[in-house]
């Protein structure tokens, strides 16, 4: 088999965090895409990745929840944590049984510690708040992650699936490095807005999914095949009704990687490295095949012609379903209250 292509080094937003170019969202190995994968085999996938130039791990503490930041940690044992650039999240709890969204300071700084000890770290890289809580101003979320950047506890501080609107305000409280958010060729609601504000403001974009969350892998087929307890399945874009016009998709992204050689997996990955050098995906993978596949996209080449055409191929009038099953706790509901209404209590 052919060597895998250098990975590119990039700056990650304008604060001074350098990555590689493709990242690797660890979540699958651990959490919601089926039962958690043999621990050896993730661990050994993981350091293969880092030896081959993908550097930047991406977790969080729900994913698991906490035994996907355990495996990364343990992963990292035997110098490769100074080889690599952690990405985790907070934000995303349970109570009564229900998801419950938290960004008050003292949660902020419990989950901080909690991540610091599962990773077995002195220092997390990139620290997100991984949903915005609608009911603490983004200030006060944001002003105590800037107290871990001050105490030496976080390098970088970052946002998922927030608005335009929350990023700016976040922005002027401490520098946000990196926004994440999904992206991918049928999922592209964060162009409009999202992506010029990140772009005015230096802020990198992260996009998380950027197959699809499989589609474009293993094409349609993929949802006869997931494993019991695989949340895929209660996803919109996934419901017989969806996926039978969905289908049409993959067949024709599928023709155009025919034509250029690659594989559709490839194709749809390389779109999202040519929207600029500021987007460092981080396709998820629990197969050192796969994460070939992902890593040989780097040298795929697209013309202005075959984005336009690829992108029509799956443009929004044209995708069924929506891209997540539960919408509300998107970027589309992330407003927070004023300042005021915080210093009020």
């Amino acid at each position: 088999m052919a060597s895998l292509p250098l990975v590119p080094r990039t700056k990650l937003g304008s604060q001074g965090l350098e990555v590689s170019k493709q990242g690797l969202g660890c979540m699958g190995m651990s959490y919601m895409y089926g039962p958690p994968k043999p621990e050896p085999d993730m661990i050994e996938l993981i350091r293969y990745a880092v030896d081959s130039g993908v550097t930047f791990l991406d977790t969080s503490d729900v994913y698991g929840p906490h035994t996907n930041e355990i495996l990364i940690g343990k992963a990292l044992k035997g110098g490769y944590r100074e080889k690599v650039q952690i990405a985790t999240k907070f934000g995303i709890g349970k109570k009564d049984g229900k998801t419950d969204i938290r960004g008050d300071p003292e949660y902020v700084r419990a989950c901080c510690e909690g991540s610091l000890k599962r990773l077995d770290v002195e220092c997390i890289d990139l620290f997100y708040a991984h949903r915005i809580d609608t009911r603490v101003p983004i200030e006060v979320t944001v002003g105590e992650m800037k107290k871990l950047v001050e105490e030496g506890k976080v390098k970088y501080i970052g946002l998922s699936e927030a608005s335009a609107s929350t990023i700016r305000r976040a922005h002027a409280v401490h520098p946000i490095t990196a926004v994440q958010l999904e992206w991918s060729l049928w999922s592209r609601d964060l162009e409009e807005e999202i992506l010029p504000t990140c772009r005015e403001l230096g802020i990198g974009i992260v996009p998380y999914s950027p197959l699809g969350r499989g589609f474009f892998s293993a094409g349609p087929q993929l949802f006869d095949n997931l494993a019991e307890g695989d949340m895929r399945k209660n996803f919109p874009r996934w419901k017989p009704e969806n996926l039978e016009e969905n289908k049409k998709i993959f067949a024709r992204v599928s023709e155009m990687a025919a034509k250029k050689g690659c594989t559709p997996a490839q194709l749809a990955l390389a779109w999202v490295y040519h929207q600029g050098d500021d987007v460092v995906p981080i396709p998820g993978t629990t197969k050192k095949e796969n994460f070939n596949q992902n890593v040989r996209a780097l040298s795929v080449k697209l013309t202005r012609e075959e984005m336009a055409e690829l992108e029509s191929y799956a443009s929004a009038d044209v995708v069924k379903g929506d891209r997540h099953v539960s919408m509300g706790t998107t970027w589309i509901n992330s407003e927070t209250p004023p300042l005021s209404s915080w210093k009020a209590k």
